[in-house]
């Protein structure tokens, strides 16, 4: 099926396939300047911690090469950099521009010089040479692919043979209780945080849907299994809000 015939979740609505990207990309311009504010405001800064534990998890080596998909303002990246050292390399990489520049400019910044790349790339298409890379990280970027199954594909033909993908991604909860009052946040704290911090709300109420349309932890771990990932496996983190899945690439 063409993708002017075919539909997608945009959040909550069905749009035509063929303008997923041009809205995810419109959304993440909009919400740019304001965008590690917000992460800090509607996670209480535990998006800090997921990162952390995404990244003790990489067995990167300095030396080594890592692509961070849709990596936006540059944290995973910034870890990253810092296992591979001075010897080694990382991407960045993200399909909206306004998020890339200023992921450069925080790792520039930082102190990140000469070993690190941001590239505007497509998740679905990469432009990198087969098996060049040794780590492929991708942090809250997959429920935005308008193709998961063509993301995780590209991913896995960059990574080296036995290198690594790990997808760190809000998830279903799993804990006791814990959905109704996720639900309540999510859908009236997040979009007023939009509002008032961001001047947007409407994006963040697509950011607080797109988590409830994305595949639960066993139908991501389906689907990394079928995109060819062996030793596949996930850890939830704060009762399932979010998970990090991982799988290798034999």
């Amino acid at each position: 099926m063409a993708d002017s015939d075919r539909t997608v979740d945009f959040g909550f609505e069905r749009i035509a396939a063929a303008d997923k990207a041009a809205r995810v990309r419109s959304v993440f311009t909009s919400v740019a300047a304001k965008y590690d504010v917000m992460n800090d405001l509607m996670s209480l800064g535990a998006h800090r911690l997921w990162k952390h534990f995404t990244l003790s998890l990489t067995g990167l080596r300095p030396g080594q090469c890592a692509l961070d998909v849709a990596g936006g303002t540059g944290d995973l990246a910034a870890g990253l950099l810092r296992q591979v050292g001075k010897s080694g390399r990382v991407v960045l990489s993200d399909v909206n521009p306004n998020m890339l520049e200023i992921g450069r400019d925080r790792l520039l910044d930082a102190g990140f010089v000469g070993n690190v790349e941001c590239i505007v790339a497509d998740a679905e298409a990469l432009p990198f040479e087969d098996n060049a890379f040794d780590c492929v990280t991708i942090g809250f970027g997959l429920r935005n692919v308008t193709d998961k199954a063509a993301a995780l594909a590209s991913m896995r033909r960059v990574l080296k043979p036995g290198g690594q993908l790990l997808v760190l991604e809000f998830s279903t909860p799993v804990a006791p209780g814990l959905k109704s009052i996720y639900d309540a946040y999510s859908f009236n704290v997040l979009p007023l945080l939009g509002r008032l911090v961001a001047q947007d709300a409407q994006s963040y109420r697509y950011l607080a849907e797109s988590i409830r349309m994305h595949p639960n932890q066993e139908t991501l771990l389906e689907m990394l299994r079928t995109a060819g990932f062996a030793q596949t496996r996930y850890h939830n983190l704060s009762g399932g809000i979010v998970a990090v899945h991982r799988g290798y690439k034999i």
